[in-house]
């Protein structure tokens, strides 16, 4: 048994991550209101992320971890970063969704306490990441340097943009951009998947130097997106004055954003990714 799995700082946060994403999903469920897509994705990050902590917990504490055929500093800081941007989201989403003004209620009490259980959550999963972080030169764990962390982020940030989608077809512009946001997905996905798998290293090239032409590449297509999505998302139609909740032009704008951000994490990514290949 290795105490240290519970005793040293990660471990203290990875206990706090699970008793408060435990914290959040229960009190959630006992007022029996999280309908909908966005009440069940919410339920579905808290759940997952406490499932998934206690399973890590477990495995260093009874040390097994070292039987999984995989790099395991790689998939734990992978998860802590996806578990952070997860939780992240639904503390904006639920209290949006579900918490009105003004909040009177027994049930209205227990979402409010839910959501602030949801943020300190969020930064338990963010002191995680940053103590798991790989220092300067430390290249043991592709995933826990900031291209590796990069590469989590672009993969989320492409979920969400997929979520948004809506009203593209018939458009090449619109159509362009989602085959930018596949491809950048898909193949930032099996980089993730591999380095944790361990299978880079039968790639017959310098995997480094390829890494980098990808970020390039994903950064000129990114670019193209930015500028084609809103131009022909947006060209010759102003926001309706009735845009409800499932409004086209807000998920529209959503999905603006989105790619902006994505933008300027293959900017970073490459950036790093050059520092740490040819500096």
């Amino acid at each position: 048994v290795n105490l240290r799995a519970l005793t040293s700082w990660v471990g203290i946060a990875r206990l706090f991550a699970v008793v408060l994403s435990c914290l959040a999903f229960s009190l959630v469920a006992s007022t029996g209101h999280f309908e909908g897509p966005y009440g069940t994705w919410c339920m579905f990050t808290w759940c997952f992320c406490f499932a998934v902590t206690l399973l890590v917990l477990l495995l260093e504490l009874l040390e097994l971890y070292s039987l999984l055929p995989l790099s395991w500093d790689d998939f734990t800081s992978a998860f802590s970063m996806l578990a952070a941007l997860m939780v992240f989201t639904s503390s904006v989403i639920f209290p949006a969704i579900f918490i009105s003004s003004p909040c009177s209620s027994n049930q209205c009490a227990r979402q409010a306490v839910a959501t602030t259980a949801s943020c300190l959550c969020f930064l338990a999963y963010a002191v995680e990441v940053a103590l798991t972080r790989a220092k300067p030169g430390d290249i043991s764990s592709f995933l826990s340097t900031v291209p590796g962390l990069l590469k989590v982020f672009e993969a989320y940030v492409a979920c969400l943009i997929f979520s948004l989608l809506d009203g593209y077809s018939g458009k090449p512009g619109l159509m362009w951009c989602v085959a930018v946001y596949s491809i950048c997905f898909i193949i930032t996905l099996l980089i993730i998947i591999f380095t944790i798998g361990r299978c880079l290293t039968y790639i017959p090239c310098p995997l480094e130097k390829m890494l980098v032409g990808y970020n390039f590449l994903a950064l000129l297509m990114y670019l193209t997106a930015t500028v084609l999505w809103p131009l022909y998302s947006f060209r010759g139609h102003s926001r309706p004055n009735s845009c409800g909740r499932n409004c086209l032009w807000d998920k529209h704008l959503g999905v603006t954003f989105l790619t902006i951000f994505n933008l300027i994490a293959y900017l970073v990514d490459l950036v790093y990714s050059t520092r740490m290949v040819f500096i």
